[in-house]
């Protein structure tokens, strides 16, 4: 690694003791493990705010498998019918399933169990939330290119794993919510062409609600999902990025072939220890002094019971608002009927979701022609194309999400229920064009602006009057550290693609091909506004270079 690194470990010559000596040469001889950990120990990483999103994730599934491994002592995952007589007397007497009935002596009678209940529930949102945010910071600066594809598909079978894990997680007590999320999920599962039928009395084992439905979400719960997870992750967060080298943002002393920032040992080790407790506090802290899931208000599961305002955990919106606005359609097939109200907004919407964004790496490939390999990103207002696409599928999604809850917009904004319905009907179509083009003209004015300050430098808001009566504003240029991401070359996210014009009117093979034309066509769109890398006009002040901190790798020595 170059740079201004030091060597860690140095003891200045004297040898460390006998048994350490001896027990680190034996790991060497069997594993090679000597030279693995003096190059792990100075691998750079990158100190932009940005990166931490992922580990955000990590430390609150941490959480996760800690607080769940307390909640599994007591919770009884059965349906088994007894007469509560616990310590909330507003129950006591009221027939309910063990599985509720553990869950409230978590709440009340086991030392700390509420806290430990609630750290669990919220270190489940932060770890989803950390997720899906981590998840649009690497669309949006192209973080999924070629040598990260694979990376990108484990995140989003990630993000699906915690979304089926936490609405199974949130459906064990067995309460009245949960319990509407569940009958939910069997009319999901039941709109599944063919096969629908045969996996409602696999995952309920009889008629819902069933006898064994929470025992077999246990089981997915605790050991399925989790044990899926634990293999995921490290692969996703370490091996591969341990790998590959670290993406990181255009700027003074990045390329794509260089890596700056700091080592990984002492000073990221320090440095992400001290996050996880950050973390963690936060997670306590919510779990102190914010309520969530409070099961005892709802009572035990009847299917004749209806919760007024009832809403899913955050993250299962999409999937209530789509169920809410979607039109009470039914097709019949060969002598089935297929419930479209409930297979669309449960199957389909999921599919466009997850299979666009996995497919998006090869078909941004496909369009663009760029088949090279990508360390750098892209700032998401280089690209205008990519960031619309991006911020359609949020208002895409953030429709859906506030549909969820069209009856609470309704009673609190005194609107007529049915014209909230409608007004969310067509803002699911309307929306994503609007966020698409509002975010493709944002991105060419940041890029106008960014020119600007390129040749002239920044205003400063002084005014001086010259000789001859002409008022000017002064300007200062950009020291070089800030200027350098506006300025410094990078590598081309599009390559042309264009459909070679007709040659004494005897037209190209590649305009014979409908499917080219579309490619040359979709390449022109992606390539329009496409930032241009200005040349620097002035040095600035200098400051840039006066940075002793960084440590700078080549990317040779990170793979």
């Amino acid at each position: 690694m170059a740079g201004n690194s030091r060597v860690v470990g140095d003891t200045g010559g004297r040898r460390p003791p006998r048994s350490v000596d001896g027990t680190a040469r034996a790991l060497d001889e069997r594993f090679g493990s000597t030279g693995f950990l003096r190059k792990s120990m100075r691998k750079a990483f990158p100190d932009h705010w940005s990166f931490l999103l992922g580990e955000i994730a990590m430390y609150s599934f941490v959480i996760i498998l800690l607080t769940g491994v307390f909640l599994t002592l007591f919770f009884k995952p059965s349906m088994h019918e007894v007469i509560y007589n616990g310590s909330y007397t507003k129950l006591k007497g009221v027939e309910m399933s063990e599985a509720y009935a553990s869950t409230l002596k978590i709440s009340f009678d086991v030392r700390g169990g509420l806290f430990v209940r609630q750290l669990h529930h919220w270190a489940t949102l932060i770890f989803m939330a950390a997720i899906l945010i981590h998840l649009l910071r690497n669309f949006f600066t192209g973080a999924f290119r070629k040598p990260r594809e694979l990376n990108w598909l484990i995140g989003l079978v990630m993000l699906v794993l915690v979304m089926f894990n936490g609405l199974f997680g949130y459906s064990l007590p067995d309460d009245l919510l949960s319990g509407t999320g569940l009958r939910v999920l069997e009319g999901i599962t039941l709109s599944i062409p063919l096969v629908g039928t045969y996996a409602v009395m696999f995952l309920f084992g009889g008629e819902f609600p069933g006898s064994d439905v929470i025992p077999r979400l246990y089981v997915i719960h605790v050991l399925l999902i989790p044990a899926l997870l634990a293999a995921l992750i490290p692969l996703h967060a370490i091996v591969l990025t341990w790998r590959q080298t670290h993406t990181q943002f255009p700027g003074k002393g990045s390329s794509n072939r260089t890596v700056r920032g700091y080592p990984f040992f002492p000073v990221f080790i320090a440095k992400t220890t001290a996050f996880f407790l950050w973390v963690l506090g936060a997670a306590a802290l919510l779990a102190a002094f914010v309520q969530i899931n409070p099961v005892w208000l709802y009572g035990p599961y009847d299917p004749g019971a209806i919760s007024s305002g009832s809403q899913p955990d955050w993250y299962m919106g999409w999937l209530e608002g789509g169920l809410r606005i979607m039109p009470p359609w039914e097709i019949g097939l060969w002598g089935h009927t297929i419930s479209l109200s409930v297979a669309i907004p449960g199957l389909v919407v999921l599919g466009v979701l997850i299979g666009g964004l996995a497919a998006y790496p090869f078909l941004e490939r496909w369009v663009t022609g760029d088949h090279e390999i990508h360390h750098l990103l892209d700032r998401p207002r280089d690209v205008p194309a990519r960031t619309g696409l991006g911020i359609a599928g949020v208002v895409f999604y953030g429709v859906l999400w506030l549909a969820g809850g069209n009856d609470v917009i309704a009673d609190k904004f005194h609107i007529s229920l049915y014209w909230t319905t409608w007004i969310f009907r067509v803002l699911v179509f309307l929306g994503p064009v609007l966020g698409y083009i509002i975010a493709y003209r944002i991105c060419v004015g940041l890029q106008r602006r960014d020119l600007g300050i390129a040749e002239h430098g920044l205003e400063t808001g002084i005014i001086r009057m010259s000789p001859d009566g002409r008022f000017s504003e002064v300007e200062r240029p950009m020291p070089d550290k800030e200027i350098a991401a506006i300025t410094d070359p990078r590598p081309a996210a599009a390559v042309p693609l264009d459909v070679p014009p007709d040659v004494e009117g005897v037209q190209s093979p590649r305009a014979r091909s409908g499917v080219k034309r579309v490619r040359a066509a979709l390449n022109r769109r992606f390539r329009a506004d496409l930032v241009a890398v200005p040349e620097r006009h002035g040095n600035g002040n200098g400051n840039g270079d006066s940075d002793q901190h960084a440590i700078t790798g080549s990317s040779s020595d990170q793979g």
